[in-house]
């Protein structure tokens, strides 16, 4: 039982991370395409310290993760649940692009 609830509660936690539109835009916008802070910045046109905390945020809960080529990191959407949570969710929502 304790282990039921530890996965509800992981689940939850997801739920409120992405309960934030600009984590739900870049995880949405990462799903469809690997991209870097200032792709993502040039998207929705939010100041560049703005999109770093949220990707820490996302990354922190393991939700994306980083792949860094030379100074540039290029993030994507690691999370399997997450991916078909947003997929089915933001069916006809554009992705940034």
């Amino acid at each position: 039982m304790a282990t039921r609830l530890a996965d509800y509660e992981r689940k939850a936690e997801i739920l409120k991370v992405l309960g934030h539109p600009v984590r739900l835009c870049i995880v949405n916008g990462l799903i469809t395409k690997e991209c870097n802070v200032s792709g993502i910045q040039d998207c929705l046109k939010l100041p560049q310290s703005t999109i770093s905390q949220h990707l820490s945020i996302l990354k922190a809960h393991g939700i994306i993760k980083g792949k860094r080529n030379g100074l540039e990191i290029t993030y994507s959407v690691v999370d399997e649940d997450v991916i078909r949570l947003v997929k089915a969710f933001l069916e006809e929502a554009q992705p940034f692009k």
